[in-house]
């Protein structure tokens, strides 16, 4: 992590982190949604609330702003399932045929 801040890297190490983070979620969405519908909306909540605790207790910056990205990254995705959803009712994406579908 020093040779990040000696070198001025830490900004840029985080923002391709983040980017790679958000990139991570996004297959995440598809799948979760695919196998557990929109009932897998709690497990983004129980690891946004761990990231958040996490990037509290953790001394080193970097560290600890990349927990957060993850964090409000598990929370957007508790969105994201419930478009998701969406998206597989309008054909966008295919229905799990072994799951049972509201609509």
């Amino acid at each position: 992590m020093e040779f990040l801040n000696d070198y001025k890297l830490a900004g840029l190490f985080i923002g391709i982190c983040t980017f790679l983070i958000i990139g991570f979620f996004h297959p995440i969405v598809v799948k979760a949604e695919y196998y557990w519908g929109t009932k897998s909306w709690w497990i983004f909540l129980i690891l946004g609330i761990a990231g958040v605790i996490a990037s509290l207790a953790v001394d080193s910056i970097i560290l600890s702003s990349l927990l957060g990205v993850f964090a409000f990254s598990s929370f957007w995705t508790i969105k994201e399932v419930f478009e998701q959803e969406d998206r597989v009712k309008k054909g966008w994406f295919p229905k799990n045929p072994n799951r049972k579908y509201k609509f």
